[in-house]
């Protein structure tokens, strides 16, 4: 996958198109990824110990990985991600600027 938890993300289609946020959790297996903030349900919750009262809450659901794209640490715009050797080690770069994306 492009993305990895922590990567801040610009959504590209969808009802949330436009907006960004940080990847909370990636799901590879499943293609998908939870993006804070992003594609928010409501979830209907019973009354249980930790939640005496029960209730509806608002929560992420999640997202296709082919509707976010990484944000470029250079121009704050939405990029592909390419790779290269640095120092031994492979990272992810940014396609439009050439910016490392990994910490």
């Amino acid at each position: 996958m492009h993305v990895k938890k922590g990567d801040k993300v610009m959504v590209i289609s969808g009802k949330d198109k436009g907006k960004t946020g940080v990847v909370l959790a990636a799901f590879p297996k499943k293609d998908r990824v939870i993006v804070e903030g992003i594609n928010i349900v409501k979830k209907h919750s019973k009354p249980s110990q930790l939640n005496p009262q029960g209730g509806i809450n608002d929560q992420e659901a999640a997202i296709h990985v082919s509707n976010v794209m990484p944000i470029d640490p250079k121009t704050g715009e939405p990029t592909r991600v390419g790779s290269k050797t640095v120092d031994g080690k492979k990272v992810r770069v940014a396609k439009k600027s050439g910016e490392i994306l990994d910490k």
